[in-house]
């Protein structure tokens, strides 16, 4: 790859400016897990390690933004509880990687499969956490959540449902429930990048496309204030979710046809 000019097609490059301002709207507070759609989106147009490697440092610098504003709003109890098993499912995730790299087509589908477990979860949410947050977590679910979450957030940049699974019935005031969950991944990303390296995901070739990338953080977080203050969650979610439903389908598609 030509690391002063990136040989990516238009599509690459339009999916991945989805992909980062997503993750600053996501950042923001609006529509929390919107992030999600960003690595199936990305991984339509390359590969999955090639996106996941390409996005997580643009994730590290939209969870820089996030900390200037929440970095005294967390609760330190939960971070001491849910990081220890973050570590092991980063460890898990790294090892999956490192099993399936060269083999791009199950990583799809698994990305496509999470993708799609998200929106079953986002679609049975209101009963779901009626029923989750009628329970008092105890700290091995939190270290559960945890390690789930480490995993999905290795191989995926996503995690959101577990963390929400064991906050959410701890009844925060909202500024530390979105604290705690902005603390938390900004550890956990920062931590992904030690496996990622050993694994070679991280290239300097990459560094071009992640330096013209990176204005799209702050565009991000900037829309994601603004549509904080204006506009409803509901409708926005819904598109989102249908694009990563859909997204979800073709990458399990592609990974099933590609064996």
């Amino acid at each position: 790859m030509n690391w002063i000019l990136p040989d990516y097609p238009i599509s690459f490059w339009l999916s991945a400016t989805a992909a980062v301002i997503l993750f600053g709207i996501a950042k923001a507070g609006f529509a929390g897990g919107v992030g999600v759609l960003a690595t199936p989106l990305v991984s339509l147009t390359i590969s999955v390690a090639d996106a996941a490697a390409l996005l997580l440092p643009l994730l590290i610098l939209t969870d820089i933004l996030a900390l200037f504003y929440y970095r005294r709003d967390f609760d330190r109890k939960s971070i001491k509880i849910l990081i220890p098993g973050s570590v092991v499912g980063i460890l898990v995730g790294a090892f999956f990687f490192n099993s399936f790299i060269g083999k791009d087509h199950i990583l799809r589908a698994g990305i496509g499969v999470l993708a799609l477990l998200f929106v079953i979860f986002q679609v049975s949410r209101v009963y779901l956490m009626g029923v989750i947050e009628k329970r008092h977590p105890h700290t091995p679910e939190g270290i559960l959540m945890g390690a789930i979450t480490g995993f999905t957030s290795t191989i995926a940049h996503a995690g959101g449902p577990p963390i929400a699974m064991y906050l959410l019935p701890q009844r925060m005031p909202k500024e530390i429930y979105v604290g705690t969950t902005a603390v938390f991944f900004a550890i956990t990303n920062a931590l992904k990048l030690i496996p990622y390296g050993m694994l070679g995901l991280l290239k300097i070739g990459n560094l071009t496309t992640i330096v013209m990338l990176a204005p799209l953080c702050y565009v991000g977080v900037r829309i994601g204030v603004y549509l904080n203050r204006h506009f409803s969650e509901k409708w926005f979610n819904r598109l989102v979710y249908s694009f990563l439903f859909l997204s979800g389908l073709q990458l399990v598609w592609t990974g099933l046809i590609s064996r």
